[in-house]
């Protein structure tokens, strides 16, 4: 049976955390498309809020309702808005809530999106380190081989 030297034990293991790391960076990268997907859905809430606010009671508007499609609207309470909260709960609050809310939200999920960018960046510097590690000992395996 032959023996593993210390060098191609720290290849194998290097090899190992360059796939974990690998697979913890992808799965960074989907959370960071989520939380872009959300920061533009909750940004285009925020501009209609902001557009509603503008109106007087009856006044018509277009509404974006996704897809960039949109519908045309009479305002019946243009100072109440039905705010999802959650575990499908939605409740009625003033124009000026809902946009503390929404403002919230993004501040929130901006934050987020930062420290998960921040953590991705890290991973990537970690992946790197790892590749260039690996390059390295496998030159100096090559090379005892010769």
């Amino acid at each position: 049976m032959a023996t593993v030297s210390p060098t191609e034990q720290e290849l194998r293991k290097l090899n190992t955390e360059l796939r974990y790391y690998e697979q913890t960076a992808e799965a960074m990268q989907q959370r960071i498309n989520m939380l872009n997907a959300t920061l533009t859905d909750l940004t285009y809430a925020n501009m209609t809020l902001d557009s509603i606010q503008k109106e007087k009671e009856n006044a018509e508007m277009m509404v974006p309702i996704g897809g960039s499609s949109y519908i045309n609207v009479k305002l019946t309470k243009p100072d109440i808005v039905v705010v999802g909260m959650g575990s499908g709960v939605s409740i009625e609050k003033t124009l000026s809530e809902a946009k503390d809310i929404m403002k919230q939200r993004l501040d929130d999920v901006e934050k987020t999106r930062t420290q998960m960018q921040q953590q991705f960046t890290q991973t990537l510097e970690r992946i790197n380190q790892n590749r260039t590690r690996m390059e390295s000992l496998l030159s100096t395996i090559r090379q005892g081989q010769q």
